[in-house]
């Protein structure tokens, strides 16, 4: 007896059609769908499973972060650098800064410029000045100044946590009320040599051992100062003179108040609480009006190198006073 044949199934067009016919997409079904309660084609469970791991992911390593940073500030002391001195991207050499400064949008000009006689000409000069001033004026401005201020001089340097006071009120001319002389064509300028923590001054204390670059007019005053104020010769000197014959004809007398340098008590520098660096005021007395006077100012100690050039240890600026 022979084996039953299986039977044969025939496909229309139609058929055949309908096989090869692709399922058309839709996307609303792709995010959710309804029959299923398929979300992106995952379950709830899977896509609990999903959040719950990346939970638990950013959050050990934000907890590693965290550990890692905290780590980090522990071996950091928020008033002393971890690299001072000849480690560090300062250096030894301080640079000596000076204000006012022209406006910021001239801020690459180093010329102070103005009519002696119109108060609106120099009125930025002098405004300037009076925002610059205004931490040594008003202790409240810089906190822990207040409680912080110590009257030093040479031989009362102030203790383990306290600062020296700057009191520029008693600079005349160089004040506010005088408009700080800009009215009279005879400017002040105010110099300050920039903070290096932990640097100690070499003193040109000894007027028998000077550099011979040093301006005459600065040898003389310190061997007057040997003779009559010894006690005052540990001062980092400064200098302010015509970069060039011609400016040094034209700069006419100039005076420095309240001595003529930085004194020896505010060094080193600590970043203790309230400090403010000490100021010299430049006061041009008769310079020449119409011209342009490059002026050069030094700061002066054993330890403090010059470079014209890359302005190290001095600054460089003009006066044109009309």
């Amino acid at each position: 007896m022979s084996k039953a044949q299986p039977m044969s199934k025939s496909f229309t067009d139609e058929d055949l059609a309908n096989i090869r016919k692709p399922r058309p997409f839709h996307l609303g079904q792709f995010l959710y769908n309804s029959e299923t309660g398929t979300v992106m084609n995952r379950d709830r469970a899977s896509w609990a499973k999903i959040g719950i791991f990346y939970v638990a992911f950013y959050g050990v390593l934000g907890a590693l972060v965290a550990i890692c940073m905290w780590v980090f500030f522990q071996t950091l002391d928020p008033r002393i650098p971890k690299w001072t001195l000849d480690e560090s991207i300062i250096g030894t050499n301080p640079g000596l800064g000076f204000r006012p400064l022209p406006p910021v949008d001239n801020v690459e000009s180093t010329l102070i410029w103005y009519k002696g006689t119109q108060h609106e000409n120099y009125k930025h000069w002098t405004d300037s000045l009076d925002d610059f001033l205004a931490v040594y004026k008003v202790p409240g401005l810089t906190p822990g100044r207040g409680q912080n201020i110590y009257n030093c001089d040479y031989n009362q340097p102030p203790p383990k946590g306290q600062v020296c006071d700057v009191d520029i009120k008693s600079w005349t001319p160089c004040t506010k009320e005088n408009n700080y002389s800009y009215h009279k064509s005879a400017p002040c300028i105010f110099l300050k040599l920039n903070k290096i923590y932990g640097w100690i001054p070499e003193y040109y204390n000894d007027s028998k051992d000077l550099p011979q670059t040093m301006p005459l007019s600065l040898k003389t005053y310190i061997a007057e100062v040997e003779k009559t104020q010894p006690h005052k010769l540990n001062t980092i000197w400064v200098s302010c003179e015509g970069e060039n014959p011609a400016d040094q004809e034209n700069i006419g007398a100039v005076n420095y108040l309240p001595v003529r340098g930085f004194p020896g008590y505010f060094y080193p520098y600590q970043n203790s609480e309230g400090y403010l660096s000490p100021l010299v005021a430049v006061h041009f007395q008769r310079p020449r009006r119409g011209i342009i006077i490059n002026v050069e100012c030094k700061a002066w100690a054993r330890n403090i190198h010059h470079d014209r050039k890359e302005r190290i240890g001095s600054v460089h600026y003009e006066l044109l006073i009309d």
